[in-house]
């Protein structure tokens, strides 16, 4: 067969697929649809837990059991600016209930008089910590403790003539080394990569079934074997659209992720999420190699099956494997191993975390992961076409 003969024939089985893949508008509007809310989905369920703790913060609010027995302490909240609260009587009860989501601080009927003896009192703060704003609640109080602590233990020394000085012998100085991209890459490293290629995954998945196994079950593969086209050019036509797909679902996932900025009430957030137009162009670019592998294994995964139950259960331990892949990078809190660029799904976040932190790619930091694709790429072709060839869909 000639060159331009078995392009055309791959042409126009691309052209096939994508009319038929048009047709299936529920399915094509469903994966539209989550493809672009689910960026503005994400970044709003994390501004709204960020601002949540931020306005628990500036509303300076304690609750306090006893604080009769402390002026003290009564007095250095009130110059903090705190408000204090008395809790309902059953706020033990309300607690373990979760209907009383703050903290309590709990002060025993002869604090002070433990004070003045120079005997240590108890405080106590109860808490729920299964409950986030509860746990938040909690820090607050734990430090407004241990500043009252270090006030008094201040104040004590300097009424018996010991320099303050004497509290702290030397300075801590912290430096922060990380640059602005690794600061904003600790917000969007944690999200952006692992949705993109989650997007990768969904968007090749029913096409990929839907004109193999699919397509077998609906008895409409036989009559387009029957037509003088080549098994590699019918491969090569399907994998296109199928790859057309998946890269068309992760541009829309993470493209929406800029204008979904706009949802961050956060200033600290807004400060921290630097993502623009050259980060997602560069993480597209990083996911295209992957789009094309991951839709020639789902494709050669669901070829075996006669139904499309059958080629939902190859591919969910295709999707689960390319989804797990990632967790790897758990195990490495510095510098990525070198073998990380080998591994599909894991170099592809690899890549993409460097692109977020302002980091430079190498050329072979792009060179190996594209060649594995590459290489996974054509041995499913090879499979698919040889299937076709075989008649093993039969």
């Amino acid at each position: 067969m000639r060159v331009s003969t078995f392009f055309s024939a791959a042409l126009a089985v691309l052209a096939k697929e994508i009319n038929d893949a048009w047709r299936d508008k529920r399915t094509l509007r469903m994966v539209v649809l989550l493809s672009v809310i689910q960026a503005p989905l994400v970044l709003l369920l994390v501004s709204t837990l960020v601002s949540e703790r931020e306005q628990r913060l500036e509303r300076r609010e304690l609750y306090v059991q006893g604080i009769e027995h402390s002026p003290g302490l009564a007095n250095f909240l009130a110059r903090q600016s705190y408000a204090l609260r008395t809790p309902p009587p059953d706020a033990l009860a309300q607690l373990a209930s979760g209907s009383f989501d703050e903290a309590v601080l709990v002060i025993e009927a002869d604090f002070d008089a433990k004070l003045q003896a120079q005997q240590s009192p108890t405080l106590e703060i109860i808490t729920n910590s299964s409950s986030r704003r509860s746990s938040t609640a909690r820090e607050q109080a734990r430090s407004l403790v241990q500043a009252y602590v270090q006030e008094r233990l201040s104040l004590g020394l300097a009424l018996r003539g010991v320099g303050l000085a004497s509290l702290q012998p030397l300075v801590l100085q912290e430096r922060d080394v990380a640059s602005a991209g690794s600061r904003s890459a600790q917000l969007t490293g944690a999200m952006i990569p692992l949705y993109v290629l989650i997007a990768v995954l969904i968007g090749a998945m029913g096409p990929a079934m839907d004109s193999t196994a699919g397509e077998r079950e609906r008895g409409c593969l036989e009559p387009l074997m029957m037509n003088p086209v080549s098994p590699w050019a019918l491969a090569l036509g399907k994998w296109a659209a199928v790859s057309l797909v998946a890269i068309a679902t992760a541009t829309l996932t993470l493209f929406s992720f800029i204008p979904a900025q706009w949802l961050l009430h956060s200033e600290a957030l807004q400060a921290l999420f630097q993502f623009g137009w050259r980060e997602a162009l560069l993480c597209w670019c990083v996911c295209l190699p992957f789009a094309a592998a991951v839709a020639a294994l789902m494709m050669a995964s669901s070829v075996r099956g006669k139904t499309l139950k059958e080629a939902q259960a190859g591919n969910s331990l295709v999707q689960l494997s390319m989804m797990l892949l990632p967790l790897v990078s758990l195990l490495h809190d510095a510098a990525e191993p070198a073998w990380y660029y080998a591994v599909p799904s894991l170099a592809q976040q690899t890549l993409m975390l460097r692109v977020l932190k302002g980091q430079a790619l190498e050329p072979q930091h792009w060179l190996l992961p594209a060649g594995i694709c590459l290489l996974f790429t054509l041995a499913a072709l090879a499979y698919l076409s040889r299937a076709l060839r075989a008649k093993a869909i039969a």
